[in-house]
């Protein structure tokens, strides 16, 4: 038999096994059987499972869950069937639809289209690679310029990068030089999450309040931003490679490797000029100018500090990067389009208390993100 189960490939119990079947059946004992269990105790009836599909049919919001807790109740002394062989028996209706996981919509999936003709059209900023000082401090530079004018607007050394440190930057930058119509970041922190409807942080919502234009290079492509990443290579060349001796020291020599680069380093793309005559600061001044711009027919509803937003008796979250905001909700047909100013975040349905927040998510090949016009969203204080 060892010799026979060898040449055959198979097991000494297998080979017994055929063995035994022909000496007890003949022929017919080597057709093989079914694998079928001989008996399904966990076997749904056919009347149970048509009263499970008919309640899906009368309730279509109520889960496996629901629908096996109602079949206990209606069938006390019966096995009905459990949660899962209620979401199987549903599934092989086509009455359960399978879940994806919602996209947040904050990751962009085309280059930038928007071009800088002018001063104050373009600001980019990011955060350069650190060093360290001779004294072995970690140094890590904010840096901002204008995009058309390569203007420098500031290089910082920062402690933390998160919001409370990032925004006073700019609030001095934009009481000095005003607003820009946009601003352009990686998707980093914090400028951008990309868990977030439209990428939006509390740094870059506040950005849109004032209306200022988003815009976001895509993960992975250094390209979108060249001409900041360009000038971070000069920064290492000049400044990392030439560490100071403190942290102080080092904002100091930052100080004036900005005023070399505006007022003395000729640009070839400029004409040979520096970017300081070329650059004048924004007619958009931020203690002048209040925000209104939201798309007709919103009503206005205030989102609370934890990101979320009160319609009728439903609580629906939509970002902590929105949290204090007030945001327009516009009804179209069944859904609440949910707007930031002129940024559309995403949709809920107006009439569906199970239907949870959707974010926009515009498409590589789709259409480009709604948006008002930044400058409609600007009007000048009567004050």
């Amino acid at each position: 038999m060892t010799e026979l189960a060898k040449e055959f490939g198979v097991s000494r119990k297998t080979a017994y096994k055929w063995v035994a079947r022909y000496r007890e059946r003949g022929m017919t004992g080597l057709v093989d059987e079914s694998r079928r269990p001989a008996s399904s105790p966990m076997q749904t009836s056919a009347e149970l499972a048509f009263e499970a599909v008919d309640l899906r049919k009368k309730h279509p919001s109520w889960g496996p869950k629901k629908i096996a807790s109602a079949l206990a109740r209606r069938h006390p002394k019966e096995d009905t069937p459990s949660m899962s062989t209620v979401a199987r028996i549903l599934k092989h209706a086509g009455l359960m639809k399978r879940r994806t996981r919602r996209s947040s919509g904050g990751v962009p999936m085309r280059a930038p289209e928007f071009v800088a003709k002018a001063p104050n059209d373009l600001w980019t900023v990011d955060f350069k690679g650190w060093w360290r000082t001779l004294d072995g401090e970690k140094c890590e530079p904010l840096t901002i310029r204008d995009a058309h004018s390569r203007f420098v607007l500031s290089i910082r050394l920062m402690e933390r990068t998160r919001t409370e440190d990032v925004r006073p930057i700019f609030e001095e930058l934009f009481k000095r030089y005003g607003l820009p119509t946009a601003i352009q970041s990686d998707n980093g922190p914090p400028f951008a999450s990309v868990r977030a409807p439209q990428g939006l942080t509390k740094l870059s919502s506040w950005w849109v309040s004032l209306g200022v234009l988003v815009v976001r290079s895509r993960p992975g492509c250094p390209q979108d931003n060249g001409g900041h990443e360009r000038m971070h290579v000069d920064m290492r060349i000049d400044l990392q490679d030439n560490a100071s001796a403190t942290v102080e020291a080092q904002q100091r020599a930052c100080d004036d490797w900005v005023t070399t680069f505006n007022y003395e380093r000729p640009h070839e793309a400029l004409g040979m000029k520096v970017p300081a005559d070329v650059y004048r600061p924004s007619e958009r001044r931020l203690s002048r100018y209040v925000i209104g711009g939201f798309p007709d027919g919103c009503t206005m509803s205030k989102v609370t500090t934890d990101g979320k937003l009160r319609y009728g008796d439903r609580k629906i979250f939509l970002s902590h990067g929105v949290g204090g905001h007030r945001v327009g909700l516009q009804l179209v047909g069944e859904l609440v389009h949910v707007w930031l100013y002129h940024v559309l975040l995403g949709s809920f349905h107006a009439f569906d208390e199970y239907d949870g927040f959707e974010p926009y998510v515009p498409h590589e090949d789709g259409p480009i993100p709604p948006t008002m016009s930044p400058g409609a969203a600007v009007s000048p204080s009567p004050a």
